[in-house]
């Protein structure tokens, strides 16, 4: 596991990386600012070993700018050992502070002092755009701070010529996702999921009592956790800042939540941001509202404020994943960096991390302000970026039902099915599919219990009020079966026949892919087959040919984070123990390999990386050495069938004699904890978005073949949807064969091996590690036509 190569490496060996990259003689600064974020402590974290491991000297700079114009015990150089177990805890262990004397230019005369005495002429700063701001201003004032420093002969000119350039790299941790260039900044996700544990509680008791609550959660000047908590819980109403209500909301809001009784829903869900206000920007709060809703409906409305619960908690392991791979980036930008980089801000795009001009990026988040002081609304979402337009559109279309007299009928048919196992997440795919496809004047038909019950014909039309309250439900409530479609072809073809269904959309795993591939194959002999048919992937196992990432995995993956957690803190009674973990996921090391990173793991056996006895032996001494330090516990993850002879109780048993004396060991097969459970806020949000971009491909294939009669036998009409890297993309199941490895059930190409190095380098190994899909700075611009696979 300690080898050299780790992956086929273009940049070949360790050591040649070292060379590109040496970080000998460089000092790293690492502060936080601005408010606290969940996931910033795996940012530091991962900022100290990457530099650690280049050769540089890195530093702790406490309490934010503050620490860095104070100096002296707050400025710490960082060790290996400094950074241990802080994966797993909230806020950010080197603290946070506003500073007023940062803003004045004798503050930043001071900090520069501070600075050169210890030869920190690199600074890695997480932070919000403020923070980010201030780390420009001072990088630009820099020379000419050393030149002011030597005058009054606090610096010698050795040191102005040796530290004449400082360079800066920002990562963005803020739980408001308000900054413009990145998909997602750091502590957002887990924000989320606090948010989603609050609403999923609520909504149990406010179902008992009929009543209305209106939730106001954070977001003073951006609304994305409003909107996406709203998406992902189904609220009849959300409040945000960049999207005011039209005149007369007050009517129409009420006449909704009448509607919506009407339909015996028994509770009433409207969300608020913070900063929510009209069209004239004067503020709606959360007692206004209640307010109208006792009034005008004389409903039992409560008022609930999540506050600061948001900013807490342990991070989510999206957001643990996020912070690593931002944190080794920002490393390696900043050894690249020469006097004439500009400052740049580490983000993600799709599942890409890329490295985008600051100046650019604060530039862009000040103009949504802009907009929205001028009233200028429409503008103020579209600078968000197409994700955060994506949400409220889709927010609008499922939320918000239009009467039958108005929907024009499509007089098309299509089916909605569940395959292979159940998945967290499936359930609110299939209320956006129904949805959507009812506004798009479809009939949506359910069908139950996989292919083996399309075959029986059990199938229903299932209307808008009957997917209500279905997205935060786990399993599969079609219910699922891994049964293909083969030995039924002429069943499914007569209930194809009977219901006359036009289209399909499959939700599901690789069951559901080799589904497909077999309907596909079946077409020239049942012209039932010759429909629009497309695949949204739905699996734990994240193996679907055609998408980086499936529905269900990121639910999966906290399961695993959770659990790791708990068994490393277990640990910290028993000193010197070794827990060794079976993850699922079939032959794919996807969940193993995650898992590792977000946990904090010392290995993780794959299918995807052979390994052997030596390679064994060499995590035995690893762990062996580890245990002389003050970290004496270790974690190993193995994948269930990443070897047919190393078993887990294989593994468990060499470990225990290797390392009798020095530690002991304890086993944990996770098994089917990983499929079950409430989906998480990211797979909510992504089977929905993924569903509706569905549902909207068939939409557009029927309206194609209006009055033509036209039967689809062309590849594009059999389709799996994916994220592939930046974008949504509809790969046709023919052209996805030759990219499928059929014996293990994954595809041949896997993104997420490129971030294998990462946990071993993390874990102190020895790795060749591929830097960044850009080294280059990228421009922030609009996105145009191809669709962003913003998550």
């Amino acid at each position: 596991m300690d080898d050299q190569d780790v992956s086929a490496n273009p940049r070949g060996s360790f050591r040649q990386f070292l060379e590109h990259l040496s970080g000998a003689g460089k000092a790293i600064g690492v502060l936080t600012s601005g408010g606290d974020a969940q996931g910033m402590n795996a940012a530091v974290r991962a900022v100290v070993r990457m530099g650690i491991y280049v050769g540089a000297k890195v530093y702790f700079i406490y309490e934010g700018y503050q620490g860095m114009v104070d100096g002296g015990s707050n400025i710490v150089e960082a060790d290996w050992e400094s950074v241990s177990s802080i994966l797993q805890v909230g806020g950010t262990i080197i603290g946070s502070a506003r500073c007023k004397a940062f803003r004045s230019r004798e503050g930043r005369l001071q900090a520069a002092r501070n600075l050169v005495q210890l030869g920190i002429t690199n600074l890695c700063v997480i932070g919000g755009d403020g923070s980010l701001t201030g780390a420009n201003i001072f990088r630009k004032e820099w020379s000419g701070l050393l030149e002011e420093l030597a005058q009054n002969g606090q610096i010698n000119k050795e040191e102005v010529e040796k530290y004449s350039y400082l360079n800066v790299v920002g990562m963005v941790g803020s739980i408001d996702n308000d900054f413009c260039g990145t998909d997602m900044t750091i502590g957002t996700d887990s924000a989320l999921h606090r948010i989603i544990e609050v609403i999923d509680a609520i909504m149990t008791t406010a179902q008992s009592h009929q009543r209305t609550f209106v939730l106001e959660v954070m977001g003073r000047h951006c609304g994305y956790l409003a909107l996406v908590s709203a998406l992902a819980c189904g609220a009849d109403w959300v409040f945000l800042p960049e999207s005011p209500p039209e005149e007369g909301w007050q009517e129409n809001m009420c006449v909704k939540l009448s509607e919506n009784r009407a339909r015996k829903k028994r509770l009433n869900i409207i969300i608020v941001a913070e900063g929510a206000i009209d069209t004239q920007n004067k503020p709606i709060t959360s007692e206004q509202i209640k307010e109208l809703v006792v009034t005008q409906l004389g409903y039992d409305t409560r008022v609930t404020i999540l506050g600061h619960v948001q900013r807490g908690g342990t991070p989510s392991a999206f957001d643990r994943i996020l912070a690593s791979r931002m944190g080794v980036e920002a490393v390696v930008a900043l050894l690249q960096a020469t006097p004439e980089t500009p400052a740049c801000v580490v983000s993600l795009s799709g599942n890409q991390a890329v490295r985008l001009p600051l100046v650019k990026c604060v530039q862009m988040t000040q103009d949504v302000q802009k907009a929205m002081d001028e009233r200028r609304f429409k503008d103020a979402v579209q600078l968000r970026g197409r994700s955060f337009e994506n949400n409220l559109n889709t927010y609008k279309r499922l939320a918000i039902k239009m009467p039958d007299t108005q929907i024009p009928k499509s007089n098309c048919n299509v089916g909605v099915i569940n395959v292979g196992a159940p998945a967290a997440g499936m359930n609110a795919a299939v209320r956006a599919a129904v949805r959507v496809g009812i506004a798009d004047g479809h009939k949506m038909f359910a069908v139950y219990d996989g292919f083996e019950g399309f075959a029986k014909g059990q199938i229903k039309e299932i209307g808008w009020g009957d997917v209500g309250g279905w997205t935060g439900q786990g399993g599969s409530i079609l219910g699922t079966k891994r049964t293909l479609p083969g030995k039924y072809l002429t069943e499914i073809a007569g209930q194809m026949r009977t219901h006359s269904i036009n289209a399909l959309l499959i939700i599901g795993g690789f069951e559901a892919y080799l589904g497909l591939l077999e309907l596909s194959a079946a077409r020239e002999k049942h012209e039932e087959f010759c429909v629009p048919m497309v695949m949204v992937p739905a699996t734990v196992s994240n193996n679907v040919p055609g998408s980086d990432f499936s529905i269900g995995a990121d639910t999966a993956l906290n399961t695993i984070t959770d659990t790791c957690d708990r068994i490393k803190q277990s640990a910290s009674g028993t000193k010197r123990r070794v827990f060794i973990i079976e993850t699922m996921g079939g032959y794919c090391g996807y969940l193993a390999n995650m898992g590792g990173l977000a946990a904090g793991a010392d290995a993780a056996y794959i299918f995807e990386e052979p390994f052997d006895i030596r390679d064994l032996q060499a995590n035995v001494e690893h762990l062996t050495e580890k245990m002389k330090t003050t970290i004496q516990r270790g974690l190993v993850l193995r994948n269930e069938s990443c070897s047919e002879n190393y078993t887990t109780d294989f593994i468990y048993q060499l470990y225990s004699e290797e390392g009798k004396g020095v530690f002991d060991c304890r086993k944990n097969v996770l098994g089917h904890m990983q499929q079950g459970g409430a989906p998480s806020p990211f797979d909510r949000n992504f089977g929905t978005k993924m569903s509706a971009r569905a549902m909207q491909w068939i939409t557009t294939k029927l309206k194609e073949s209006q009055g033509k009669g036209r039967r689809f036998v062309s590849d594009d009409s059999i389709c799996v949807l994916g994220i592939s890297k930046r974008n949504l993309v509809f790969r046709p199941v023919a052209e996805l064969k030759k990219e499928t490895d059929f014996e293990h059930r994954i595809p041949k190409e896997q993104w997420w091996l490129k971030l294998r190095p990462l946990m071993k380098i993390l874990a102190k190994y020895k790795a060749s590690f591929e830097v960044s899909d850009s080294e280059e700075l990228e421009h922030v611009h609009h996105r145009g036509h191809e669709e962003p696979a913003a998550i």
